[in-house]
This record gives structure tokens, sequence and C-alpha cells, in this order.
């Protein structure tokens, strides 16, 4: 493992490569692959535990267990591809499976991040209709409603990436150049990428960002000045209200504003070679980068965790679930009891 191996676009200087950004062993990889274990392992529980719930909810036309089950299905579709992830960061930043691959795991990457995103926005608007509105939102508020809904975010951010990997050919994901196996880091960026992730971030964050703010908003003026709410249920708007802004303050913003300063940097950045000012950021932000980035993978522990903390629904579906389960597993100890004390010699042990 050497310390000169880097994702770049390189320039020969007496027959020597110089990176743009070196990416060499160091402690960052243990890091993130700890944040990526942590994301997956309490991602795949906690998923798996609220799904069966979730789905009682959505069988009974509940619109929230619709857009649950949703972010449930994308959440999961991301988990399957964390191990790729782990293994990546095992080995110090090198993709050894291929360019196929590493596109493939990225586009579930991105993918869940903005359906995630998107669907926190339906739930938002959702809430605050239901809040806001009661009696007029009953007849938009219905689960034909909310699938459409949820169909058009997952259409819409799944053609956008494919329209990114087709126009890629799937090896701009993957810095190929000069035997560099990276995934996802290619230095310097390049223009089309610049342009595209400062549409990414207006359109994918900060309009995103302005709906949930303003739902929330009305949300919370309405439940504050509601005189027939008991005090638990404001309690329990305002945590949802705050914990969803939260996912999106902890999760998704500090990787979209380091995103944002980067293209702007490249932008206005007259010097790409390795020794100018843009790869000098670059080599100063790629912690810090590759660590938001890390960090919004956690958006798939803390989104069942939050709805089932504040839906009376789900949190009763799945007390029953579980109730359910462990009177059933109680019933089938107590017939295998009784079978062998049935069989001969059984009083004997």
């Amino acid at each position: 493992m050497t310390e000169s191996m880097s994702v770049t676009t390189p320039t020969t200087t007496a027959n020597q490569t110089l990176p743009c950004v070196k990416i060499g062993d160091s402690a960052v990889s243990d890091l993130l692959m700890s944040v990526y274990i942590i994301a997956f392992v309490f991602g795949l529980i906690f998923n798996v535990m609220t799904l069966g719930p979730i789905w009682q909810q959505m069988r009974r036309q509940n619109v929230l267990g619709i857009f649950l089950l949703n972010l449930s299905i994308s959440d999961i579709l991301f988990l399957f591809t964390m191990p790729l992830w782990i293994n990546y960061y095992h080995q110090d930043h090198r993709w050894k499976l291929g360019i196929v691959s590493c596109s493939v795991a990225g586009f579930f990457y991105y993918s869940n991040m903005y359906i995630s995103i998107y669907l926190l926005c339906c739930i938002s608007v959702d809430r605050c209709l239901m809040v806001t509105f009661p009696l007029r939102s009953k007849t938009h508020r219905t689960s034909r409603t909310a699938w459409i809904q949820c169909c058009a975010v997952y259409v819409f951010v799944v053609v956008m990436h494919i329209m990114v990997l087709v126009h890629d050919n799937l090896k701009d994901a993957h810095d190929d150049k000069n035997n560099n196996d990276r995934c996802y880091e290619t230095y310097p960026m390049e223009a089309n990428v610049a342009l595209f992730n400062m549409i990414r971030v207006g359109v994918g964050f900060v309009i995103p960002l302005l709906v949930l703010s303003v739902s929330y908003w009305r949300v919370l003026a309405t439940v504050g000045q509601s005189p027939g709410l008991s005090a638990q249920a404001k309690r329990k708007v305002r945590l949802l209200s705050y914990g969803v802004i939260g996912i999106f303050s902890f999760c998704f913003a500090p990787y979209h504003i380091l995103l944002f300063t980067r293209s702007l940097v490249f932008y206005y950045s007259d010097d790409s070679t390795p020794q100018g000012s843009y790869c000098q950021f670059e080599q100063n932000m790629h912690f810090f980068f590759s660590c938001t980035l890390a960090f919004s993978s956690l958006n798939c522990v803390v989104d069942p965790v939050l709805y089932v903390l504040v839906s009376n629904g789900v949190r009763e579906e799945m007390k029953q679930f579980w109730r359910r389960h462990t009177r059933s597993q109680i019933d089938t100890d107590c017939v295998a009891t009784a079978y062998k004390r049935g069989q001969p010699g059984s009083n004997l042990l």
C-alpha cells in the first residue's frame, strides 16, 4: 500500500505522475468503514423490525404507512450495497470489483439519498395538510394519491441517475485513469459534473429543505394554537417536526454544503494542476467530504426510529406484532413440552 496512489487526472513531470489528491493509507478509511458498518447493522435491524407493522398500516390504507413502506424499501435496497462500500474502505479506497459494480453501487447510494429526501417532503406536506386543513384535505389524502406521489418520486430520481450513468458511459464514476481503481472519487472535477452537482444541490436539497421548513412551520403554528389537542399530542407533533429537520441538518446538509462549495471552487479556480489552488483545496477537503458522505448513509437508521416514535399507528402495530410473535412462540414451546411429556420414558428426564 503506497501513499502515492490517488484519484486524479494526472499530469506528467519528469516521467512521474503527480496526483491532484493523494489518497493513501490513513485512519480515514477505518473511520468511514466504522460508520458504514454501524449504518448497515442498525439500519438493517430497524428496517426489518418496522417493515411488518408498516406493511399492516399500508394494508389499512394508512397514508403515512404507504410513505413509510416506500421509504423502508428504498433503505433496504441501499443497505444491500453497503457491504460493497465497507469492503471499499477496508481496501483503503481501492475498488476491486470492476466499473459496472461501482456504478451500480453508486446508483443505489445516491438514488436512496434523494428518494429519502423527497419522501420526507411528501410526509411533511401530508402532515401539514392533515393538521392545517383537516376537513378539506380528506378528499386529497387518499392511498391512491400517496402511491402516485411515491411512484413519481421513484421514477424522477431513478431516471435522473440513469441519465447520468448513460452520459458517463459507466466510466466517470470509476476513475480508471492511470490505473487508479477508485469509485466516485475522481479528481479534478469535470465541468459537466460540477454543473450537475450544483443543480443537484438546488433541486435535491435546497428546494426540499424549503418545503420541509414551510410545512412544519405551518404545522407547529397550527398545533400551538389548537385548544383541542392534548399536551402529549402537541409534543409528538413537535418531535416529528424537529426530528425531520434534524435528519436534514445532520445527514444531508453537511454533504450538500461541501458539494456545492467544491463545485464553486472548481468553477472559479484558474489552476487545476496538482500544485494549483484547486487541487490543494480538494486535498484539504477530502477527509471532511468523505465523512459527510458517510454520515448521509445514517438516514436509513434514523428514518424508521423517528416515525415509530411519533406515529401511534405504527407503534401500536409494532406492539401487537411482537406480542403475537411472543404468544405464538410460547404456544409452540407449550405444545413441544406437552408432546415430550407424552413420550415413553419422558418422566425420566
